[in-house]
C-alpha cells in the first residue's frame, strides 16, 4: 500500500489573544464566509471586520483562558486516533490542517510531501458536510492539487461526512446519558441540539445537505440514546443580516422557557471538541440568558474529545476508505449552484450598459461607508449586530 497518511481537517482557533486578529482576518477573508459581488472588496472588509471585533472576541477568548483549546486537542485526538489505527494493523502518521489558523492546512500538506506519503485519507472533523467547512477546506486542497504534480502523484482519498457513523451516533448518545444520569429527574429533562448555522441561501439556492444532515443527524442519536426525552434542534453563531437556518438557538431557548420547561441539557451536535463556540458561548452567554428566561437548571454535554468510541470509529472510517474505491474532490468540493450571499451576488441596478460601473461606484460607497462607521464606531453594521 505504501506510505500512508491521514490528513484531519478542521477550523482552527486563535492559541493566544495576539492571534485573535489575524485570525479573525483569516475566518473573514474566505469568500464561504461572507461572499462580495467584487472580490477586490473581500480582504479590505476582513480587515476592518477584525479590526472592529478583535476587542469583544478577545474579551470572550479571555473568558477561556486566554485562547482556544481546538489546536491541542485536535493534536490529542491526532495522535489517540493513529494509535488504535497501529492496533488496527494500519501503520499510518496523522496530520493536522486547520483552515484559518496553524497549522494550516499548507503547513499540513508540506510536512505530507516531506515524508513522501503515498495514500492519503482526508478526513474532516466536521460530522455534517457544509460548503462553508468541508467544502470550504476541499476547494483549498483541490487548487493546492492542481498547482502541485508532486502532490497529483498521492492516491488521496476524500471523506466528505459521517454523522450518521455508528461509532459517532454511540458516543454522542453515551455523553448525553451519563450527563442526564447525574441528575434527579432524567427522563423530564430536555434535550437540547445546539449545531453551528449557516446562511439558509446555502441550503436553499446552493443544495447545501447541511441542514438535512443536522436534522438526520438529531434523529439517529436520540434513537440510539433511547430514551424518552423531549428534544429541539436549534442554530447558534449567525453574522451580518442575512437569514439563517433557524429556530436560532437565542431564540428557541426562551421559547423553551414559555413552554414551563425548567430543565435543558443542550448537546453541541456539529462540534466535536472544545473551543469558544462550547465553552464561551454555550456555557456563558446562553447559560445566562437561560436563567434570565427562568431555565435555573441548565447542563451542557461535554464535546466528544477523544472519547474511545469516537476515536475508535475514526479510525474505523480510515481503514474502511483505504479498501473502497477513492473519493476525489471534484466530487465534494462545489455547491450544484451559486451561492447568493450578503451583499447579494450578480446584482444589477440599471438596464443599460453602463450598470457594471454604477455597481462599482456605489459598492465604492459602500466601502466608504465601512471606513467611516470604523471611525465614528456608528453605522448600519453596528446596527445590524455585524460590527
Amino acid at each position: 500500500m505504501g506510505r500512508v497518511g491521514v490528513l484531519l481537517l478542521n477550523l482552527g482557533g486563535p492559541d493566544q489573544l495576539d492571534d485573535v486578529r489575524p485570525f479573525l482576518f483569516n475566518l473573514f477573508s474566505d469568500p464561504e464566509i461572507i461572499r462580495l459581488p467584487f472580490p477586490w472588496l473581500q480582504k479590505p472588509l476582513a480587515w476592518l471586520i477584525s479590526t472592529l471585533r478583535v476587542e469583544k472576541s478577545q474579551e470572550n477568548y479571555r473568558q477561556i483562558g486566554g485562547g482556544s483549546p481546538l489546536r491541542r486537542i485536535t493534536e490529542e485526538q491526532a495522535l489517540a486516533m493513529q494509535q488504535v489505527l497501529q492496533e488496527k494493523g494500519t501503520d499510518a502518521q496523522v496530520y493536522i490542517g486547520m483552515r484559518y489558523w496553524h497549522p494550516f492546512t499548507e503547513e499540513a500538506i508540506a510536512r505530507i510531501k516531506r515524508d513522501k506519503i503515498e495514500k492519503l485519507v482526508i478526513l474532516p472533523l466536521y460530522p455534517q458536510f457544509s460548503i462553508s467547512t468541508s467544502g470550504s477546506s476541499f476547494r483549498l486542497l483541490e487548487k493546492i492539487w492542481q498547482q502541485d504534480p508532486n502532490l497529483q502523484k498521492i492516491d488521496y482519498t476524500v471523506i466528505p461526512s459521517w454523522y450518521n457513523r455508528p461509532g459517532y451516533l454511540q458516543a454522542m448518545a453515551d455523553l448525553i446519558a451519563k450527563e442526564l444520569d447525574q441528575l434527579e429527574n432524567p427522563d423530564q429533562v430536555h434535550i437540547f441540539f445546539s449545531a453551528h448555522g449557516v446562511p439558509l441561501s446555502y441550503v436553499e439556492e446552493a443544495g447545501d445537505p447541511y441542514q438535512r444532515e443536522i436534522e438526520e443527524c438529531t434523529r439517529l442519536i436520540m434513537e440510539t440514546l433511547n430514551r424518552p426525552n423531549p428534544h429541539t434542534l436549534a442554530y447558534q453563531s449567525r453574522v451580518g443580516p442575512v437569514e439563517w437556518l433557524k429556530p436560532y438557538t437565542e431564540d428557541a431557548i426562551p421559547q423553551l422557557a414559555e413552554q414551563g420547561v425548567k430543565e435543558l441539557l443542550v448537546v453541541p451536535i456539529s462540534f466535536v471538541s472544545e473551543h469558544i463556540e462550547t465553552l464561551q458561548e454555550i456555557d456563558m452567554e446562553y447559560r445566562e440568558l437561560a436563567e434570565e428566561a427562568g431555565i435555573h437548571h441548565f447542563y451542557r454535554v461535554p464535546a466528544l474529545n477523544t472519547h474511545p468510541i469516537f476515536v475508535d470509529d475514526l479510525a474505523d472510517m480510515v481503514v474502511e476508505s483505504l479498501d473502497q474505491p477513492s473519493v476525489k474532490f471534484e466530487e465534494v468540493a462545489h455547491p450544484t449552484q451559486k451561492v447568493k450571499m450578503y451583499p447579494q451576488e450578480g446584482w444589477e441596478w440599471g438596464l443599460t450598459p453602463n450598470a457594471e460601473v454604477w455597481n462599482g461606484r456605489l459598492a465604492m460607497l459602500g466601502f466608504l461607508a465601512l471606513v467611516i462607521e470604523l471611525i465614528t464606531g456608528q453605522g448600519l453594521l453596528h446596527f445590524v449586530g455585524l460590527l
